[in-house]
């Protein structure tokens, strides 16, 4: 396998003055598994075309394998690239399909029949070998195109939403296949979606991106706790974290957080990065599973406990989520299923302050 390389990589599209990839530099690392993500248009699949050779690089540099690829034929690169459509021949068998690239390799007829069973046997499609696509069940067409890839036994693995054409429930199974084959294969992987979960349960390491920019780079833990900034922390995490705009302010012997009859202390150990935006707007960042109902924690804070009423209950099984507002504030609280919150009533909540975020307002980078 093989690692790549991105050098202040930029695509620019004629007749728009707006990059839609900028300053992009970034090493994936020998059999690491990096997931783009990111909304749409944020240029993460533009980018994955420039891996392969499918998009033509306005500047910048592509390495595989410590090889400038730039001016490579995609076929020379020794990447397969994942469809989020599939891409299957509707005439051809699955197993011809899966055949068809090795095919115009030139490879041996005995060498294409036994990676293709190979990669049948890992991808349990064994018995599917005769069949054409619209026999096939969508969770199964994908895994053809998996299978498709793997027979190449390319340097780099290239995905482009390959799931996105399937439901919840198959989603969910696919992606834990796919984490399998990562394992087994070791290879290099690139993985791009605009599912979040998906990022944070499939990759070693997160790419964030908007507007063609990267946001941050890191492992799915370290992204989630120590978010760069305001759009990183409010696209990772479901459902997202909640923003409450206020100020610093000084009160006897520590530093509050306010917003109209809203007050809450700041901890110690984020006073010192706070001390100077006292007197200014910034941005508390909540994420909903730290928000909790002050009849069922153990967290015994008047300083960090606020009244709000309950405008919505959305039970979810295990749990549910809990819409509260206070002031001119709304936000998420999510809590057990059996704890009790009436609509309309005023209930009492402690925010953890030792987990919430601060955000500056005007740049919205994270303070603390």
């Amino acid at each position: 396998m093989a690692k790549v390389v991105l050098q202040d990589i930029e695509k620019r599209f004629v007749g728009n003055p707006k990059p839609a990839v900028a300053k992009f530099n970034l090493e994936v690392k020998d059999k690491e598994f990096v997931v783009f993500v990111g909304p749409s248009g944020c240029g993460k699949s533009t980018t994955l075309r420039m891996i392969a050779g499918l998009e033509e690089i306005t500047a910048g540099k592509v390495l595989i394998d410590d090889k400038i690829v730039n001016d490579m034929a995609p076929k020379d690169r020794d990447v397969a690239m994942v469809f989020q459509n599939y891409a299957l021949y509707p005439h051809m068998t699955v197993h011809d399909n899966m055949a068809f690239g090795l095919k115009i390799r030139k490879y041996p007829k005995d060498e294409i029949k036994r990676r293709v069973q190979e990669a049948a046997e890992i991808l349990g499609i064994q018995e599917m070998l005769h069949r054409k696509p619209k026999q096939l069940s969508g969770g199964q067409r994908q895994r053809v195109a998996l299978g498709r890839a793997i027979v190449r036994k390319p340097k780099v693995f290239l995905f482009d939403e390959p799931l996105s054409n399937l439901d919840a429930k198959l989603r969910v199974q696919t992606r834990t296949e796919i984490i399998k084959l990562h394992n087994r294969l070791q290879a290099t992987m690139i993985y791009v979606t605009h599912d979040q979960v998906e990022a944070m349960t499939m990759g070693d390491r997160i790419v964030v991106m908007k507007d063609g920019f990267i946001q941050q780079v890191g492992d799915p833990i370290d992204i989630y706790d120590n978010p760069a900034n305001k759009f990183v922390a409010g696209f990772i995490g479901t459902p997202p974290m909640n923003f409450i705009n206020g100020s610093i302010e000084k009160t006897g012997d520590g530093l509050f957080f306010k917003e109209g009859s809203f007050q809450v202390k700041i901890v110690e150990k984020m006073a010192e990065k706070l001390s100077g935006y006292i007197g200014k707007d910034v941005t508390l960042g909540v994420r909903p599973e730290n928000i909790k109902d002050k009849k069922n924690t153990s967290i015994n804070n008047a300083d960090w406990t606020l009244s709000a009423i309950v405008d919505v209950v959305e039970p979810i099984g295990a749990q549910a989520y809990v819409y509260l507002a206070t002031g001119q504030s709304a936000f998420q609280a999510t809590v057990d299923a059996h704890e009790t919150f009436q609509l309309a009533e005023k209930a009492e909540v402690v925010f953890e302050m030792d987990k919430v975020h601060f955000f500056d307002k005007d740049t919205e980078v994270t303070i603390v």
